[in-house]
């Protein structure tokens, strides 16, 4: 059996954020930007098959493969992070700079990634602006607007529930992280991972890099959304909202009730008071 009890989960979860906190400012852009390319692809093979299908259930059915691929491939993903790297800080072993400087680099390679995606799948399904949206491309616009504008109509009230669906999104994908850690098996990892992502996507939650691509993306393609209307209506609020869901639902949580205990200090006893072996 290639199951991992869930104290053991706890300890690679541990492990995990400081491997991740080691790892040099290149290696964190590399990996983040491949991750954000990534993401950015399995969403637009998303939108793909649910318009192709009429069946928008197939999108979420599809889009995990984007997550199985970076957790297979241990690559960087900023919302993943929310939930691992503050575990080494909360046991003293890192300081709270190394983790926002860690968030940070992350943060800005999957963004690279996610719009330099975007740019490409946009000439791709425009001949290069030759051909007006249509299909996955339009659908990406009124995404875009729908993301930003359609909560900015909300006011306060849209602030709060993008906020909220964030909270829900990273949730699960920081659960599909760890549940990824219950098992050795590739197989295992692809079966664990897809099952919370596939909840979060099927239900319209929020994710800060999945929105790194349709924004933008949306915006290249003619959407009527400002830079301003992307980051104060969504980017920002989304960011804030994964932190918490991500660190507060999945990694605190987790860390709290099967926190790994440390090992106790050996007890150490004089030669002259040891009792000879009989």
């Amino acid at each position: 059996m290639d199951y991992v009890k869930p104290v053991d989960v706890a300890k690679s979860m541990v492990e995990t954020g400081g491997r991740k906190l080691a790892l040099s400012t290149r290696d964190l852009l590399i990996r983040g930007i491949l991750s954000g390319a990534i993401l950015g692809v399995a969403t637009s093979l998303a939108f793909n098959g649910a318009f192709t299908t009429g069946q928008p259930l197939v999108g979420a059915i599809i889009f995990p493969v984007g997550l199985i691929m970076i957790v297979l491939l241990g690559l960087e993903l900023v919302t993943g992070s929310f939930a691992l790297v503050p575990l080494p800080f909360l046991r003293g072993e890192a300081s709270g700079g190394a983790v926002v400087a860690n968030w940070g680099w992350v943060f800005l390679g999957n963004l690279i990634g996610s719009v330099a995606y975007g740019a490409l799948i946009a000439i791709a399904l425009t001949d290069m602006g030759a051909i007006e949206p249509a299909g996955v491309a339009a659908r990406l616009v009124a995404a875009a607007e729908a993301k930003t504008t359609g909560y900015a109509a909300f006011g306060f009230a849209g602030l709060v529930t993008v906020f909220v669906k964030a909270m829900l999104c990273n949730w699960m994908v920081c659960l599909a992280v760890v549940l990824a850690m219950s098992t050795t098996s590739t197989l295992g990892k692809i079966a664990t991972a897809w099952m919370p992502v596939f909840v979060f996507f099927a239900q319209g939650f929020e994710h800060s890099v999945v929105n790194m691509f349709i924004i933008p993306t949306g915006m290249m393609l003619g959407a009527k959304v400002t830079v301003a209307d992307w980051w104060l209506w969504n980017q920002i609020p989304v960011t804030l909202g994964n932190i918490v869901g991500g660190f507060v639902c999945t990694g605190l949580a987790l860390y709290l009730t099967h926190k790994p205990r440390r090992s106790a200090a050996p007890v150490f006893v004089p030669a002259a008071a040891q009792v000879p072996a009989e």
